[in-house]
């Protein structure tokens, strides 16, 4: 019986563009390549398949082209798994229409963000060639499927090398930015680097406030979703360890805040935090497809089973979190209301003792990027 590989048609599309742009690339270069010197010759531009600052207003499809252009079999190779694991698991989960205008979104935001910044670095001293570099590469799709996955099932245990090793799959996007940024400042891959932040920032955004969610909670009114994702869980500080987590929110708070002035955001109210609670429930409680295939396990039963057992453990594990959050915040407010806080606070932990979502909204009004207060316990 022939073996059969059920592809969904957008993992397909950008996997046999992957494949195509990085053969003709590899074919310009090996044909642009001068042998008859003798001497070392440094990899030939390519500016119609790959992204060159200086010459993008002349081939302007390459903020397309470029993230699907590697330069070796071994890129090649990590990029085509990111796409085939990584895309099929997404796709399924949000339908092809969605899957492809968020493969958009993190391929062209990035490419176009990333072309002022070499062009700024070309002029400072010591930096004349940065806007004759060649960007290509699937770095930022890498960097956002991890934050993707952060948001559908940030508590799966993903387990490699037979279970030597194990991490969570919340911790992928800050160890991903860690190892790239890293190798920028020591190897000199800066243009990984950069595409990494990059990557991370769109998708984190895009998710974040405008991607159309499916409505696993049917408190939906408009048969659309729900747009955005404002649950806690997915605050931005929430993307790296809890160490770091204080510092970043205060941050992210203040460009927030600076956003929603300015009317580029829209502030989250507080049935869209309580409706983004809800749906991080509903997630865990639906089950969603295991990671990467990663449930073939040992079945030792440290939180990456297989079967229903699993999911049912993931469920009640994100059911936990949120009940610990709640009683937290309940017990904040009732201690803030025998101190005689702000009237405002107690008329929203009063609200919030009546309501029945079975997660917290933002107490005071402040918000940081993301649109609901820091608590490192919801990480």
């Amino acid at each position: 019986m022939p073996l059969r590989v059920n592809i969904p048609p957008a993992t397909r599309t950008f996997l046999v563009g992957l494949l195509a742009l990085s053969v003709l690339y590899n074919i310009a270069r090996w044909r642009g390549l001068d042998y008859t010197s003798g001497a070392v010759q440094s990899t030939p531009l390519i500016p119609y398949l790959t992204l060159v600052p200086s010459r993008f207003f002349f081939y302007p499809w390459t903020l397309a082209t470029s993230t699907f252009v590697e330069q070796n079999i071994f890129t090649v190779l990590l990029n085509a798994a990111t796409i085939f694991y990584g895309g099929k698991y997404l796709e399924r989960a949000w339908g092809s229409r969605e899957f492809s205008k968020f493969v958009a979104a993190v391929t062209l935001i990035p490419n176009a963000v990333i072309i002022p910044i070499y062009l700024i670095w070309g002029v400072a001293p010591g930096q004349n060639n940065r806007g004759l570099t060649q960007i290509c590469g699937g770095v930022a799709i890498q960097g956002s499927f991890l934050v993707a996955f952060k948001q559908l099932v940030p508590e799966h245990t993903v387990a490699i090398f037979k279970g030597l090793v194990k991490m969570r799959v919340k911790h992928f996007p800050a160890l991903f930015l860690l190892l790239n940024t890293l190798s920028g400042i020591i190897v000199g891959t800066d243009t990984a680097a950069v595409l990494a932040w990059l990557g991370l920032l769109t998708s984190w955004t895009y998710l974040r406030f405008y991607k159309q969610q499916p409505d696993l909670t049917g408190t939906s009114t408009n048969g659309l979703g729900i747009k955005g994702d404002a649950s806690e869980t997915f605050a931005f500080a929430c993307l790296f360890p809890d160490v770091m987590q204080p510092p970043i929110a205060f941050i992210a708070d203040q460009v927030y805040t600076l956003l929603v002035a300015i009317k580029i955001l829209r502030p989250f109210s507080e049935h869209d935090i309580a409706s983004g609670n809800q749906q991080v429930l509903a997630r865990g409680e639906a089950g969603l497809p295991i990671l990467l295939g990663s449930q073939r396990g040992s079945g030792s039963g440290s939180g990456s089973g297989s079967g229903p057992r699993g999911k049912r453990e993931e469920a009640e594990r994100r059911r936990a979190l949120a009940l610990k959050a709640l009683d937290q915040r309940l017990q904040a407010a009732s201690v803030g209301r025998v101190q005689a806080g702000p009237a405002t606070l107690g008329e929203q932990s009063s609200s919030q003792s009546r309501s029945t979502t079975p997660a917290p909204s933002a107490s005071t009004g402040q918000t940081m990027l993301g649109g609901t207060n820091y608590n490192p316990d919801n990480a």
